[in-house]
């Protein structure tokens, strides 16, 4: 991956210009290729198709991932609608970073809609691997980062890591407000309804409830609201969407664990502004470490944007 510094120089720059100079890109061309099929990053945050004209101002850091997997646009024979965004992929597992939108694994009360599990299942049917094994899943309108094996031993060692809290699971998220103080830890203890199909707030002594621990760092601040990171301690579901929603910084985007319905209208996002950036865990074969992200997708990258320009 290809790094540079903006210097003042080339502050108010357009991106374009900026990597079509000869010491970068070499072309104008061979920006606008880069920026159109992902491979471009700024702050570390991939940029949208159209931000070619995105102006640049001194100590912005533009990165372009030529050889970033899956931006020749292949697909894998999969349905009409959706890629099967593979990052890695070996003899024991599977890496993949699923668009939002599309369920991570079958769920009897959504019926026939598509899942990750799904399509993957296809395509490693054409490879005559039986079927993938479900390690963890995200939820249907948050994207990023989700991993399968390929074998029942491999699932067993992975979720073995999951449930001792040795992988690494950190999210990003625009929230509303502003978290203060700017990082710090949340701490639950939360319990699942079965009926409702949401997460509850519970007290110590419910002897139904778990403890939920994430810890958060504010990564920027825009106008009437946040981009946080968040890093899982504890892994329970909806984790993050109901703990922030407790502290009065609920998702954007965020349909069911709202206050208000004026939460709804406030700024205008068609999902829980939600993302799965960074996974790590020791490889359940080899045992090295593996770290892997997925740059905030186009949506969440415009939607920072827009809140970014009101915010001046």
């Amino acid at each position: 991956m290809s790094r540079w510094i903006v210097g003042a120089d080339d502050a108010g720059v357009r991106l374009d210009k900026f990597l079509a100079a000869a010491a970068r890109l070499g072309s104008r061309p061979r920006a606008a290729i880069a920026i159109e099929r992902g491979k471009v990053f700024v702050n570390g945050i991939e940029v949208a198709r159209k931000a070619a004209s995105l102006r640049l101002a001194a100590g912005d850091v533009v990165r372009v991932w030529m050889d970033r997997p899956g931006s020749a646009r292949r697909r894998h024979a999969l349905g009409e609608s959706h890629d099967l965004h593979i990052l890695f992929e070996d003899d024991a597992l599977v890496v993949l970073n699923k668009p939002a939108g599309l369920l991570a694994v079958p769920l009897p009360r959504q019926g026939d809609a598509p899942s990750a599990y799904q399509e993957l299942a296809r395509y490693l049917r054409a490879r005559r691997v039986a079927r993938p094994f479900v390690v963890h899943r995200i939820d249907r309108d948050t994207s990023g980062l989700v991993v399968f094996a390929k074998r029942a031993d491999v699932q067993e060692r992975l979720k073995g890591q999951f449930k001792r809290h040795e992988a690494e699971r950190v999210y990003r998220a625009v929230v509303y407000g502003h978290p203060d103080p700017p990082e710090g830890t949340w701490r639950d203890y939360l319990v699942w309804d079965h009926q409702a199909l949401i997460q509850k707030e519970t007290h110590p002594r419910d002897p139904r409830g778990t403890e939920a621990v994430s810890q958060y760092r504010v990564v920027e601040r825009l106008r009437g609201a946040s981009l946080v990171e968040v890093r899982l301690v504890t892994g329970k579901r909806n984790q993050i969407r109901l703990q922030a929603r407790l502290r009065g910084h609920t998702l954007v985007g965020e349909q069911r664990y709202v206050y208000g319905p004026a939460e709804l209208r406030s700024i205008a996002f068609p999902r829980q502004a939600l993302h799965a950036y960074r996974l790590s865990f020791r490889h359940p074969v080899g045992g090295s470490a593996m770290t892997f992200e997925a740059p905030l997708p186009a949506d969440l990258t415009e939607l920072i944007a827009r809140l970014s320009r009101r915010s001046r």
